[in-house]
């Protein structure tokens, strides 16, 4: 019994910590370079947190179905290909905000998601598999 509320308490940590970190990307990246990246910041940051929600559910569930589709071009590319998985899940998250959420340039998407992925796989080696080990 234990164990299932150990494990929604981690679910619930992993998505805390991954709406934090996606929000803190998305800001600075947007405070950073306002000609190429736009977030609506109209009723207290609602679509900034709508993008982040919008990349994690892409993330947990389209992502891994796109990575199978591409492996062998992530593997002729020696992984190279992997960040535009996460320029295309940007690019989703841009059509479905609209006006909201707007990203102008390949490179900034390119940034962006490198940023994410670095940040995907602190979160996950630093936070969520130590806090997995204890249990």
């Amino acid at each position: 019994m234990t164990s299932k509320k150990n494990k929604k308490y981690y679910a619930l940590l992993d998505w805390l910590l991954h709406m934090i970190a996606y929000g803190l990307i998305l800001i600075s990246v947007s405070v950073l370079f306002r000609n190429t990246i736009y977030i609506d910041n109209a009723y207290f940051g609602l679509w900034g947190f709508s993008a982040a929600i919008i990349i994690y559910i892409l993330n947990k569930t389209i992502k891994p179905f796109l990575v199978w589709l591409t492996i062998p071009i992530t593997g002729l590319t020696l992984g190279l290909f992997y960040p535009f998985i996460n320029v295309l899940i940007l690019k989703m998250v841009d059509w479905i905000l609209f006006s909201h959420f707007e990203i102008n340039g390949l490179w900034m998407s390119f940034l962006i998601s490198i940023l994410i992925s670095i940040m995907n796989e602190v979160v996950n080696e630093y936070i969520i598999k130590p806090l997995l080990k204890e249990e």
